[in-house]
């Protein structure tokens, strides 16, 4: 399978952050690190199976990944690459507007200087 482009990646990312349910799983791992399914279903008020959906969704956005099962045990952490990704993405958007926006300026200085 080929991997995304950064781009397609991003949208991944994007996508997967617009369900607050995956946000609170993300913060979550985020404040208290690699968690199971079931350990997660505890901190927050949501089922074993809702939560194990949501991980699927964040994993394939590349957002989570499966470490090393203990046992039955599989903990989820955070892959902090997909978000750097999206980072990435943003700030050339942002750049090419900070562009269009300096260039809007420079008309407007040369127009008031006529």
């Amino acid at each position: 399978m080929r991997p995304p482009d950064s781009q397609g990646q991003a949208v991944a990312v994007f996508a997967a952050l617009t369900d607050p349910t995956r946000r609170a799983l993300l913060e979550e791992l985020a404040r208290a690190g690699p968690a199971t399914v079931t350990d997660l279903a505890r901190r927050l008020p949501i089922s074993r199976q809702a939560v194990a959906k949501h991980l699927g969704q964040l994993a394939e956005a590349g957002l989570i990944s499966s470490g090393e099962p203990a046992g039955r045990r599989h903990p989820y952490r955070l892959e902090p690459a997909a978000i750097r990704t999206a980072q990435v993405w943003l700030a050339r958007l942002a750049n090419r507007w900070d562009d269009r926006l300096a260039a809007l300026e420079r008309a407007l200085d040369a127009t008031d200087t006529d």
